[in-house]
């Protein structure tokens, strides 16, 4: 700013947190000595909303164009300030806050003379610091009100739906050449449920939406872009054919795959299946048909290379 600082300072003495360590009343009468500090006030409650009116009600009387709170964090409270600030016309960026609790009170509660002396230092810092602010302008950057859905899983699928069903444009994208993810090959959820019938009351939902475009035998080759202004380059279709889409929120729902072992003569005895072959084989055959299977679990996992469990196996 063009003005020359005209400072407020304003000191938090919130009882056990700060006041009971830093002598407060000291630091607020150093902090008037300070370079172009125009007002000193000692708070109780900083961030109490009696004194944000109070402190509104100061700054247009003194005519602040800075202010320095010494209080707690700013990660807690400096948008509290700045928000004050901001509704008595004064630039929100011309705030600056020293944290007298944090990095003071609480780290030096027993040498209270050393810790009156920082609380201090760190008032000093802060003013010198407020002196050099310049006011700062927030640029509102258009958001593409289009949403990318990466994977057409049943889960892909509903986020596709959740998205076009609030009324936003979604492309829908899925590597295999149909959509249904691993759910084309299971038959049953663990209550019962058919997985087959869901599906195919599902996958004509999103296919026949107005809001969904479905790209299958899709590739993402490339990502770029910044927050809410994304481009997606994506290999479409047998032909491979590049197409680039523009979007500002994706959503990742690129599912799962069953592990396909090494060990016990899988694919080379084929008697031996993982769970969801197995799952499918036996839609096949006759009731009572198998009169023995072996289950070995853990196949994969609980080793050195995947110490973990699966979580879905058993």
């Amino acid at each position: 700013s063009d003005e020359l600082p005209k400072i407020g300072v304003f000191v938090c003495n919130c009882g056990i947190n700060i006041g009971g360590v830093v002598r407060v009343s000291e630091v607020a009468e150093y902090a008037k000595t300070l370079p172009n500090v125009a007002y000193v006030e000692e708070n109780l409650f900083s961030c109490s909303q009696d004194t944000q009116d109070n402190m509104s009600d100061i700054i247009e009387q003194q005519g602040l164009n800075r202010v320095v709170v010494a209080a707690c964090t700013p990660k807690t409270h400096e948008p509290i300030f700045q928000d004050t600030m901001q509704a008595c016309g004064v630039n929100k960026y011309l705030f600056e806050m020293a944290n007298i609790r944090n990095q003071d009170s609480w780290v030096h509660d027993d040498t209270h003379e050393e810790a009156t002396e920082k609380a201090k230092d760190l008032v000093r810092m802060s003013v010198a610091r407020a002196e050099t602010l310049h006011p700062l302008e927030e640029k509102k950057i258009p958001v593409i009100q289009r949403g990318l859905v990466i994977g057409g899983g049943v889960a892909g699928m509903n986020a596709a739906l959740g998205l076009a069903d609030q009324g936003y444009e979604v492309i829908l994208t899925e590597k295999e050449a149909e959509l249904g993810g691993l759910a084309n090959r299971l038959t049953a959820t663990i209550e019962g449920a058919n997985i087959g019938d869901y599906l195919s009351e599902l996958i004509p939902r999103v296919s026949s939406h107005p809001k969904i475009t479905v790209l299958t035998n899709a590739l993402i080759v490339g990502f770029s872009g910044f927050k809410g202004n994304f481009t997606t380059e994506v290999l479409v279709g047998p032909g491979m054919y590049e197409r680039k889409i523009e979007h500002g929120v994706v959503i990742l729902a690129t599912g799962a795959k069953e592990y396909q072992p090494k060990e016990y003569l899988y694919g080379e005895d084929k008697r031996v299946m993982t769970q969801v072959e197995l799952t499918q084989h036996m839609e096949t055959l006759e009731p009572g048909s198998l009169n023995q299977v072996v289950m070995i679990q853990c196949v994969g996992s609980r080793n050195d290379e995947n110490p973990n469990c699966s979580r879905i196996c058993c």
